[in-house]
């Protein structure tokens, strides 16, 4: 079987995430417990009691995230080999650890210094971010240019999710000032969302210094199969730009569909999504849905907890022969 896996970034954390594999697979559990010798704290207990809002504060929610994500993909056993794999945001830092292009725990430590350092950044300006749903990016981008002609603040494009679905960021004022602008525009909605900080803009500026201190301390190798960046929509091919991106990645857009569209030129059988929040899955299903008739078109799926890592695991084995 030819398969995708993807990662899920920042919003797809629950509380209780995570807890059921860790309960039920060895391989999940260790995933953990070397997560806490990195962190200092029982990230699991974290997950299993909450408060809610403590795991949506962005200093706890990445570790979680980054640290679930990749303990459902081990759940899973050595059979699972992807030809190709990619992440939204900072889940791309699960693909390179999956790739065997760098540690869990140097992995981790990145996660853990860029969550703090994008906090930081967040308490020196008052940002927020919205999703626009309805316009293409060309229609979003002229309305920003309008905005920002007026002086109303910095605000920016984000996250490209799909060719309707862009998230916009930026000063907390000029991104609610776009509301009515985007709606008049003909956008369908325009949803704010509940983060702390407005991600992936000139606002997370004061991060990239210090996200950049711990990313050159890492020791990186190629990844063993291919990872597509989320900031260009290619697969690296060298150590230096994956450094590069993944420091810039802060600050510049997730560009998210044009990800998609390459890891679904591998000719796959399946793409397969591990995260708690069942995020990417349902963006892939909808871009597949508009394909050509009789073209090859991959089933997908999302591993969220020990069920879905059991029926993969039967998908495995009915492709390969081999006992999961």
């Amino acid at each position: 079987m030819r398969f995708g896996a993807v990662f899920p970034g920042q919003g797809s954390q629950c509380v209780a995430m995570g807890c059921d594999v860790a309960a039920n697979s060895r391989a999940a559990r260790g995933i953990f417990d070397r997560a806490a010798a990195v962190l200092d704290y029982d990230l699991l207990e974290l997950q299993r009691e909450g408060p809610e809002e403590k795991l949506r504060e962005t200093e706890y929610s990445q570790p979680a995230i980054f640290t679930t994500n990749v303990a459902l993909y081990e759940a899973v056993g050595d059979e699972l080999e992807p030809v190709v794999t990619a992440g939204h945001s900072f889940g791309e830092l699960c693909s390179l650890v999956v790739a065997h292009s760098l540690e869990f725990e140097e992995a981790l430590r990145i996660v853990n210094e860029r969550a703090k350092a994008m906090q930081h950044a967040a308490q020196l300006a008052r940002g927020g971010m919205s999703a626009v749903l309805g316009l293409e990016a060309a229609q979003v981008r002229d309305v920003l240019q309008e905005l920002r002609s007026a002086n109303v603040g910095r605000v920016s494009m984000a996250n490209f999710n799909s060719p309707t679905q862009i998230v916009i960021s930026g000063d907390l004022d000029a991104v609610q000032a776009a509301t009515a602008p985007m709606l008049a525009a003909g956008a369908k909605r325009v949803v704010p969302l509940n983060v702390s900080g407005a991600w992936h803009s000139a606002l997370m500026e004061p991060a990239v210094e210090r996200l950049a201190a711990v990313v050159e301390k890492s020791h990186f190798a190629m990844p063993r199969f291919d990872v597509i960046s989320n900031l260009d929509g290619q697969p690296y091919r060298d150590v230096a730009t994956i450094k590069a991106n993944l420091v810039r990645s802060v600050v510049e857009e997730v560009r998210w569909h044009d990800t998609a569209q390459r890891l679904l030129s591998y000719d796959l059988d399946r793409v397969v999504e591990f995260g708690a929040g069942g995020v990417l899955g349902p963006l892939m299903k909808r871009m597949l849905a508009g394909h050509e008739p009789g073209a090859r078109v991959p089933a997908v799926s999302v591993v969220s907890d020990f069920a879905g890592v059991q029926k993969l695991r039967v998908e495995i084995e009915r492709s390969t022969g081999a006992t999961v």
